[in-house]
């Protein structure tokens, strides 16, 4: 199959070009873009056997370009494909603009017109996608998307401008817009004319978007985790990490050492506890005390640990020998008091979870060694 894709350069259509190389290796893309000629434009018109139409213009120099870049390109396009004969599915990326009358909005709802007429004069099957605010990766910052500016200008601690913290946008994310696209190639939904809106939307408030965007940045010092459990956190954040520098993909944990060996906190949450990890010398003991409230998780990574309980009442001492190797969590919980040796050649490597955030001001720990003579 031969996909043509007009605006193949823009965002939009770099993430809908990829796309189609990784899930359909089968399609050959035709790509059309500002630098190609009209003589490209229409020997891909030719062989196409199916387009998705994602050019268009929305920040001219001067406003004009709105009715050249959308309505008319749109309409060349439609008028080409009806000159030969040719009833090819196609797939329009609109705006929801298109419903105001602004000039960019009018542009758009002309050419939405023109699709229209194309469906009904050849019978071929079009859909027209009244897009939100798309964000996602590859978007181009200082542009046209106010996502995009806030992920590189806060990934470069640069400032941003916000006019009205309480103005509510609607988003929907590439990866969704790209899905629903990718759809129409094995539809089999009769021809004409749809309009198909593309689901989830994401509402927040400018002041809200920006505040969980610099959560992200500061959570390599705080390293507080947000609340990820919405789909559209986890989506931001990642496309707030592709706006770093490369430069900046890798940052040190804070380490605090001492005789014993090294330990770092990796993340917290207030919704799912910490992760921390240290490394320990030969033979060197940690723990030796109990929680009241708080469990955990050991995983030893590397080297041989004896993890020892007892019960901080009464019971005698239970052992567990655990090399890295073994990939086995060892479950901590309240009212055991408990150690972690390093009985290896070598330096003791363990990953540990705690249920909740270290409390300086309310600390659940009380010291008791597991040996009572040791």
């Amino acid at each position: 199959m031969k996909i043509l894709v007009t605006g193949a350069k823009g965002f939009i259509g770099k993430n809908l070009i990829s796309a189609l190389s990784a899930k359909r290796p089968d399609c050959v893309v035709l790509p059309i873009d500002i630098e190609s000629t009209s003589d490209d434009l229409t020997s891909a018109l030719a062989t196409a056997d199916f387009i998705f139409h994602l050019a268009g213009v929305n920040r001219p120099q001067n406003e004009s370009e709105f009715q050249a870049g959308n309505a008319d390109f749109t309409a060349q396009i439609c008028g080409r494909l009806l000159k030969l004969k040719r009833a090819v599915p196609l797939v329009m990326s609109s705006s929801v603009q298109a419903l105001l009358d602004n000039p960019y909005g009018v542009s758009k709802r002309k050419a939405e017109r023109a699709v229209a007429a194309y469906s009904k004069q050849s019978g071929a099957r079009a859909v027209v996608y009244r897009l939100k605010n798309v964000f996602g990766k590859w978007c181009r910052p200082n542009y046209n998307s106010v996502v995009a500016t806030f992920c590189h200008n806060i990934a470069h601690d640069l400032p941003i401008t916000i006019s009205d913290p309480n103005r509510e946008i609607e988003l929907v994310y590439i990866d969704d817009v790209i899905r629903y696209f990718l759809g129409n190639l094995v539809a089999t939904d009769k021809n004409g004319l749809q309009y198909v809106e593309i689901e989830p939307a994401y509402k927040i408030n400018l002041g809200a978007l920006a505040e969980l965007i610099r959560s992200f940045r500061q959570m390599r010092s705080t390293l507080h985790i947000p609340d990820f459990s919405g789909d559209f956190s986890r989506k931001l954040y990642g496309i707030f990490l592709t706006y770093l520098n490369t430069s900046d993909f890798a940052y040190d944990l804070e380490q605090k050492c001492d005789s014993r060996g090294c330990l770092a906190e990796f993340v917290k949450s207030h919704s799912f506890g910490q992760i921390f990890v240290s490394r320990t010398h030969p033979g060197i003991t940690r723990g030796n005390h109990y929680h009241d409230t708080k469990t955990e998780k050991f995983l030893v990574l590397e080297g041989e640990a004896l993890i020892r309980f007892r019960h901080a009442l009464n019971g005698g001492i239970i052992e567990y020998r655990i090399k890295g190797e073994d990939m086995r969590i060892v479950d901590i919980p309240p009212g055991y008091t408990h150690s972690i040796e390093n009985v290896g050649s070598g330096e003791l490597v363990t990953l540990f979870w705690a249920a909740e955030v270290f409390n300086p001001s309310r600390i659940d720990t009380n010291a008791m060694p597991v040996i009572p003579d040791k």
